[in-house]
């Protein structure tokens, strides 16, 4: 029987056991909170005994409030590298530093520990610098319906969807910002992935019909995609990084009907047949939206695509009903324009993804000059 425990459970236990007893008889005096938040498949509760041979371990995020943190962080990040154990439940509590450009910092050696203090994986910060490092965004500002748009979907689940394991100082409100989409913001994502529906579903007929079932089942694929993520849209939920994308799609609600469906479409070898199974997810996606109450009741039968012998859901009603009842002025103005959705919608670049230099770049996109 596999011996393995959950990082996040590991985390926690390593907090109260050993980091917080340390805080507590050094440092009686200062509040704080805990908690493992932001990167790491441990945050999501994804991660197996695989996941143990990089970058894991016993570690966690201690946010201090501003004034403490410039008083007592680097006091505090000393403290526990002479006291912290070398191992904890038979993991390192140490980590190397990766060199630049590579995947993932390996754990230290225990036989090379040690008479130097424990490098930790206890990072001691602020949720205000934690935030700008890890989003790009100020806390002290409102968030805007371009900053909702600028932010990576999978980020934002990683820094809603960890764990807090003590909040003396409120980081849980704080994190409450970043629960999801205000309305407008999710009406306009929502009529982003129906446009990207729109605007490939008779597509895939069309490369097979001339023979190009590689291309067919290609842009099967990519449909197959974007009805996950409308399914994510639908039910309210953040969607991870692709490594977790299936798993997380597995657990929504809509899954039990749907993903048979789709696995269907992309097990056929012909595209009349990936054609039946995507007009079956198609209609009971619609009916889906129907039951979501936001426009008026929309045709939940799949028909011709004009003259053309391929069978397509929408043909632009979706996302047109979706746009009418928006009510932020910003966003009706970026809804008279080409639809590109959110960075998470538009782009599946790891990069831009993950590194938050870009995300003031990626606001000229959505304004005017």
């Amino acid at each position: 029987m596999s011996s393995f425990i959950s990082g996040l459970d590991l985390s926690q236990s390593y907090f109260k056991e050993v980091v917080e007893p340390i805080l507590r008889a050094d440092f009686p005096k200062i509040a704080f909170s805990a908690g493992l938040l932001g990167a790491g498949s441990e945050v999501l509760g994804f991660d197996s005994e695989m996941s143990t041979d990089h970058d894991w371990g016993p570690r966690l995020s201690l946010f201090l409030p501003v004034a403490d943190l410039t008083a007592y962080g680097g006091d505090i990040k000393r403290a526990l590298g002479k006291k912290l154990p070398p191992l904890f439940r038979g993991y390192p509590t140490g980590f190397t530093v990766a060199p630049v450009g590579t995947q993932s910092a390996p754990l230290l050696d225990y036989a090379e520990a040690r008479e130097e203090p424990v490098e930790h994986r206890v990072s001691v910060t602020s949720i205000a610098d934690f935030i700008a490092q890890y989003l790009g965004f100020d806390l002290s500002q409102e968030i805007r319906s371009l900053d909702w748009l600028t932010f990576p979907e999978q980020k934002l689940l990683s820094l809603t969807g960890g764990r807090l394991f003590h909040d003396q100082i409120g980081i849980k409100k704080v994190l409450s910002r970043f629960a999801y989409y205000p309305q407008d913001v999710w009406l306009y994502l929502l009529a982003c992935a129906w446009r990207r529906i729109e605007q490939e579903e008779h597509l895939m007929g069309r490369a097979g019909s001339v023979g190009d079932e590689l291309g067919s089942r290609l842009i099967a694929s990519r449909l197959v995609r974007d009805l996950m993520r409308l399914s994510f849209l639908m039910e309210k939920q953040y969607a991870p990084y692709p490594k977790w994308f299936g798993t997380a799609f597995g657990k929504l609600a809509l899954a039990p009907e749907l993903k048979p469906l789709l696995e269907q479409v992309l097990s056929q070898s012909v595209w009349q047949d990936r054609e039946k199974f995507l007009v079956k997810a198609y209609e009971y996606l619609a009916d889906c939206h129907n039951r979501l109450g936001i426009t008026e009741t929309l045709p939940a039968q799949c028909s011709q695509f004009h003259d053309r012998p391929f069978l397509v859901i929408s043909k632009g009603l979706y996302s047109a009903a979706i746009l009418a009842q928006i009510e932020d002025p910003f966003l009706q103005e970026l809804a008279t324009r080409p639809l590109i959705g959110s960075v998470s919608q538009f782009s599946d670049s790891t990069d831009l993804q993950v590194d938050p230099l870009w995300r003031s770049a990626l606001t000229a996109l959505y304004c005017r000059h």
